[in-house]
């Protein structure tokens, strides 16, 4: 870890990772952020924070799954001020540098920053919902095809771009579908290593 932190920490870093239900993104970037010495942002956990302060009860694991969670996001198509007032919190710290952003939205709204996609098909990601939910796989793609579906509308209307379909924003599209979470992982402080940190040093 020691010298990839070092190089990390010389430059205000911005690493914004994507990724849709299942693609392990979270995970992946608490990891990176961890391994990197870089502060982690969660679009997801800022906007649970919200929910919270409206009364939900969040604590729940996969709780976006659950009828709150979509209760929830019912509020937020009602309501676009929920999700602008994140989305402008997250642009501040991004603005402060040396950060991970696990989110769905930054990489259109941010104009810099490595933006890195993690790809997984919609089997492969039911399949990771319902270990970690502990439901089944049919009642996993079911949820995430109606988060997915609402989400998408709601980012469609605020902001024009279209979650999972549009890529022009990232530098790195990577497939997850074949690998697990340390491979996931060792991959991108590869793709870090030399298309990030690499870009801080000096030319020789």
């Amino acid at each position: 870890m020691g010298s990839s932190a070092e190089k990390a920490s010389e430059k205000k870093i911005v690493i914004c990772i994507s990724g849709l239900a299942g693609s392990g993104k979270s995970t992946v970037a608490r990891r990176i952020a961890e391994h990197y010495g870089l502060r982690y942002c969660s679009g997801g956990e800022a906007l649970k924070n919200v929910a919270a302060e409206m009364g939900y009860e969040t604590a729940e694991r996969g709780w976006w799954e659950t009828s709150g969670g979509m209760n929830f996001l019912e509020k937020r198509l009602d309501n676009p001020d929920l999700d602008r007032h994140v989305d402008e919190k997250m642009l501040e710290w991004a603005g402060e540098g040396n950060v991970v952003l696990d989110s769905w939205t930054m990489p259109w709204l941010l104009r810099d920053g490595f933006k890195i996609w993690l790809e997984a098909s919609e089997n492969v990601r039911a399949q990771r919902v319902a270990r970690r939910d502990g439901i089944g796989v049919e009642e996993a793609l079911r949820l995430i095809r109606e988060r997915e579906g609402k989400t998408k509308e709601i980012y469609r209307r605020l902001y024009g771009f279209r979650l999972g379909e549009d890529f022009e924003p990232f530098q790195v599209i990577l497939d997850v579908n074949n690998l697990d979470q340390e491979e996931v992982f060792k991959a991108l402080c590869l793709i870090i290593d030399n298309m990030v940190l690499k870009k801080s040093q000096p030319s020789v």
